[in-house]
Formats: C-alpha cells, structure tokens, sequence
C-alpha cells in the first residue's frame, strides 16, 4: 500500500530547486531515531512532499517520488562529510538514505502559515515542537495538501 510522506531540508543546503535539476537524488543525513524507522518503511512509489525548513518562507514547495529501497548511508562513514556519525559504526542499526526522483515544482508554495489552517488533525508538522524532518501524512492529509496546491497554482 502506497504512504505518503512530507520530507524537510534547509534550501540553502538542499533544496527543490536542486532536486529539479537533479532529477533524482539522495536524501541522507537523517540522524534521527524515529525518521529513521520511517525511512524503513518507505516503498518505491511513495510520495513525498518537499518542505523547505529555516528560510523565511517554510512550506512545500514540491513534489516527489520514492524510487528504490532504502540502504545505509554512506555519509555516516564520510568523515568529511557534515553527517558524519562518528562512533556509530552498527551495522545492525546503520543510519539510512533512501533515493527520491522530482516530480513538480510549485510556483507558488504552500506556506506554514496556510497549512496551519487546513483541518489536517493530528499532523505532526503543525503540532508545537515537532522537529522532525520526516513526516508520515495520511493519504487525507495529502490529498487535502495536494487540493490546496492546485488552486494556488492554478493557470
């Protein structure tokens, strides 16, 4: 069964804009327990909204697909790399990528302040304190998200 998932990067270092020239890409990084057990459970074909997070404007600001399953990231073995997980070398539990494939760009975003107004129920994104950077959403929640961004991008 196909889930749904909206995914938060900073712009500045990951953005849409990137993905889209990209095509495809691989989200990594996650250094959180939770994020990481739904990394687990992601299947290819899920979707996933693309939220930018710290900027300004926080909202979506696109869209994009699951392709492949997830494996371990290599990053966490990277001392270079920013993501680097020194002293966790478990290759039990390893931190996980999953690759995403762009599929849209919206022109005009779905701001924070907008989607506080949607009648989303228990969504994790709008709850106080939530600093997750992976989100499961209901197939209703997206369907809602997905309602709203086409009015606002209508033509």
């Amino acid at each position: 069964m196909k889930k749904y998932w909206l995914f938060k990067s900073e712009p500045e270092e990951y953005g849409i804009i990137d993905l889209a020239k990209a095509k495809k890409g691989r989200w990594d990084g996650i250094r959180n327990y939770q994020a990481r057990n739904f990394i687990k459970t992601m299947k290819e074909g899920d979707f996933v909204y693309f939220y930018h997070s710290s900027c300004p404007t926080p909202g979506i600001y696109g869209l994009m697909e699951i392709v492949g399953a997830y494996y371990p990231d290599p990053t966490a073995f990277d001392p270079s790399s920013p993501y680097y997980a020194q002293g966790h070398r478990s290759p039990k539990e390893p931190w996980l990528s999953i690759d995403v494939q762009f599929k849209e760009q919206f022109n005009v975003p779905l701001t924070l302040h907008e989607i506080k107004k949607l009648p989303l129920g228990q969504c994790p994104l709008i709850n106080q304190g939530n600093r997750l950077s992976i989100i499961p959403l209901t197939i209703d929640q997206f369907d809602l998200i997905a309602h709203t961004l086409s009015l606002l991008n209508k033509v």
